[in-house]
């Protein structure tokens, strides 16, 4: 098995959901490969999960839903039952999405006072999607006020809907424009975005 540690490190720095992780890892031609034994497999389980700050378990899971949902194939190379992780077209789409998605900013402008809020209320069925959306909207610069309530001194509704879609959200997300009443969390949230009082 090789494996660039270097890539890995540099392309997962700002923790990213773990499905994002092996998706981006493959369309990098990462070989993620190991041989069926219970033994070896283990130690390469264990190897992705120090670097990737998840549990054998965890990826081995998430292996598995990528692969029912037609993201990754495994191909057997040998008699001996080796086999190779590979993206399917479709993982390959979906990687390269990924990939947009983590290079999406929103662009500061002319702060026109008002607040751009965003909330969400998505149903624990789908909490993996909802992880995925709380993760992108804070890294792109989205302040939590309270729990699934966000907001942002920028106009963003393009942005937000290209999130939305790409996490099949969209019902479940709210945004809107306001003027937030109260002297304090005003101060408060100026200072965090770095705005003139």
């Amino acid at each position: 098995m090789v494996i660039n540690t270097e890539i890995i490190n540099k392309k997962m720095k700002s923790k990213p959901p773990l499905k994002e992780k092996i998706l981006l890892s493959l369309l990098a031609g990462i070989a993620f490969g190991c041989a069926v034994t219970p033994s070896q497999q283990s130690r390469v389980l264990r190897y992705f999960a120090k670097i990737w700050e998840s549990s054998a378990k965890q990826i081995s899971k998430e292996v598995r839903n990528l692969k029912r949902s037609d993201l990754i194939k495994k191909i057997v190379k040998t008699k001996s039952g080796e086999y190779k992780i590979e993206l399917t077209e479709k993982g390959k789409l979906k990687a390269i999405e990924y990939n947009f998605l983590r290079k999406l900013k929103i662009k500061d402008k002319k702060w026109d006072g008002k607040w751009r809020m965003l909330i969400f209320d998505v149903p624990e069925r789908l909490r993996s999607g909802r992880n995925a959306l709380r993760w992108k909207i804070k890294k792109l610069g989205f302040h939590e006020l309270q729990k699934s309530v966000f907001v942002i001194p920028f106009e963003c509704k393009k942005e937000i809907d290209l999130v939305a879609n790409y996490f099949d959200l969209k019902l479940y997300i709210y945004y809107g424009i306001l003027e937030i009443a109260g002297e304090e969390i005003n101060k408060k949230l100026k200072k965090h975005f770095g705005l003139a009082a």
